[in-house]
């Protein structure tokens, strides 16, 4: 892996303004697909390491969702970022949570207005905002934690109050966030003027959460539509873990109900396990072995 911190790697590709099509990934292996296909940056979400653990996101510890992103980020050249919550406490624990992720090689992290510890009814579309001192305090500790560690980690401050209090009140939260050194902002548009209006009346640059799946009716976009729109970035929550999820659901449905699998040919499965241990430089463990135990056991 390149000695080169994967921050800096980040700030440049910002600063190229590059847009950062970001899925979220749950553990190294797709961490490694995902840098394999070509994307710039890779993300950790709540959501899929509390689904992939079976912990569920607000149950999730700091330290747990650090080691899932240690996990992968050692893994993988292309800078990764991590949802940390609302910083897992108040801004002298939002200082740590900004440490803990700068010593485990993750690039940049969001931190959140929610309240802490995270209510299960989040993910029943419950707003629990903190008040906006609350949270630009956060912003602005984080913010001082990340200068004396790590000046080219990014952080990203998100507000989810869009949803019970409307786009004005995300906006300047965003704004004033942006006013103690957020490097980008993170919102919810409900709709598609909302979404056209964010990243004109924002002072950061903005991320765009893709929530496939949701259940109320947050809009989808391409990304050529959210480039066009003035986004940033663009994290695709779920696209890794549901999309594995649903397609193993039916190949195990399949293969319990019939005894078999048919819908990948023995061919298919011969270059999909070939790909894999290319991944997982298995190639590269051989050539060390053919040079040393395996030489041995030869003479």
């Amino acid at each position: 892996m390149s000695t080169i911190r994967t921050s800096k790697i980040l700030r440049q590709l910002i600063k190229d303004n590059t847009f950062l099509h970001m899925p979220s990934v749950h553990d190294a292996l797709s961490g490694r697909l995902v840098q394999s296909i070509g994307y710039e940056a890779a993300y950790i979400g709540g959501y899929v390491s509390g689904a992939s653990t079976t912990i569920t996101e607000p149950l999730l510890t700091m330290t747990e969702q650090v080691q899932l992103a240690q996990n992968i980020a050692s893994k993988i050249q292309i800078p990764l970022l991590a949802d940390a919550g609302a910083g897992w406490g108040d801004s002298l624990h939002t200082m740590r949570t900004v440490k803990e992720f700068i010593n485990a090689g993750v690039a940049g992290i969001h931190i959140e207005d929610q309240l802490y510890p995270k209510r299960a009814h989040y993910h029943k579309y419950v707003v629990h905002g903190v008040p906006v001192e609350e949270f630009v305090e956060k912003i602005d500790f984080a913010c001082q934690q990340r200068d004396m560690s790590d000046p080219d980690f990014v952080i990203i401050a998100r507000t989810d109050t869009c949803r019970a209090m409307g786009l004005d009140e995300a906006v300047m939260r965003l704004n004033k966030a942006a006013e103690v050194g957020a490097d980008m902002g993170l919102l919810f548009p409900r709709n598609l003027d909302d979404a056209k209006q964010a990243p004109k009346r924002c002072k950061l640059p903005l991320v765009y959460v893709q929530s496939r799946g949701n259940r109320d009716g947050r809009p989808i976009f391409s990304r050529k539509e959210l480039m066009d729109m003035g986004y940033a970035a663009c994290i695709e929550a779920q696209v890794v873990l549901c999309s594995a999820f649903h397609y193993l659901k039916q190949v195990l449905g399949e293969l319990r109900e019939t005894g078999e699998f048919k819908g990948i040919t023995q061919q298919e499965y011969v270059d999909a396990r070939q790909q894999v241990e290319d991944l997982i430089d298995l190639e590269e463990h051989y050539e060390i072995e053919a040079k040393t135990v395996e030489k041995r056991m030869s003479r």
